[in-house]
């Protein structure tokens, strides 16, 4: 079998699991649409042990409603039940989903609404048939023809996506500033080691503060940035501006959000001209 073989058997695979993925969601039939989604409300949060591993989470008790008996259930964090809790208040609200008549198979989710209709795996399958629609072009058509194809929409998704994002940052910037900053400590340092498949050993700390709002929440949260020294970092106290809207959205260090943020934004400028130059080279090459 040749190249083209190969290829067009790639593409009616992929094309055939997108069928059928597509035709699941309309038919209501696929497993995200079968999945129960509730808003669950912390109940309580403990500090996490100093040492403990940042990948546990912080322990939180959890209750939520199943909406089909009217039962309440309490639940906590442990053993791994879905995303990583890593900024808590009591009275915050989380995600909770679980198979229909199962609450026990509970997983904690920040986007309660991802993938409802169960579309992820056949958006998949159709990217995969692009990609090899596009190798295919390429092969019969002249190299262009895959600048065209890749870069042409990643330049149109950085057109939409740059001036979004701009936004979102400039939001951002206005609510860590619109009001006064408050302190916060240093409540443990979380500790990992991990091994590659060279046998290289790497640490990481992650610093864990609490700190309480001008509106009275007491916030426990990782905080993976901001903070110099996070190794020796046990105990310290902090200045932390946050969002009173959103205390989830908070930094220790003011001007090294700016600065990231801007970096962000460059970067992302960058890439669209980059992808933007090379549809107008795959054009001219035509």
């Amino acid at each position: 079998m040749g190249i083209h073989g190969y290829l067009a058997l790639w593409c009616a695979v992929f094309g055939a699991m997108a069928l059928i993925g597509y035709g699941m969601s309309l038919a209501g039939v696929t497993r995200a649409q079968r999945t129960v989604r509730v808003m669950g409300r912390i109940e309580r949060v403990r500090e996490p042990r100093h040492g403990s591993s940042q990948r546990d989470g912080i322990p939180v008790v959890v209750s939520f409603r199943d909406p089909s008996t009217g039962q309440e259930f309490t639940v906590t964090n442990d053993d791994e039940h879905g995303e990583r809790i890593s900024t808590a208040w009591t009275g915050r609200e989380i995600g909770v989903r679980y198979q229909r008549g199962r609450p026990h198979t509970y997983r904690f989710t920040q986007d309660l609404w991802a993938n409802r209709h169960g579309r992820a795996w056949p958006n998949s399958a159709v990217f995969l048939l692009y990609v090899g629609l596009v190798v295919f072009a390429a092969i019969d058509w002249g190299w262009p023809w895959a600048l065209l194809g890749f870069a042409g929409p990643w330049s149109v998704a950085g057109v939409f996506y740059l001036p979004r994002n701009a936004r979102e940052t400039r939001r951002r910037i206005d609510a860590l500033t619109s009001r006064s900053f408050v302190q916060g400590r240093v409540v443990a340092v979380l500790t990992d080691t991990s091994t590659d498949e060279d046998g290289h050993t790497s640490t990481s700390h992650t610093p864990v503060i609490a700190f309480t709002t001008h509106e009275g929440t007491s916030v426990t949260a990782y905080c993976a940035d901001g903070l110099p020294n996070p190794v020796n970092s046990y105990g310290r106290a902090v200045t932390i501006h946050y969002s009173p809207e959103d205390p989830a959205v908070f930094t220790p260090d003011l001007a090294s959000e700016h600065r990231s943020r801007k970096f962000d934004m460059v970067c992302s400028a960058v890439a669209l001209v980059i992808a933007m130059s090379a549809v107008a080279v795959g054009v001219v090459m035509l």
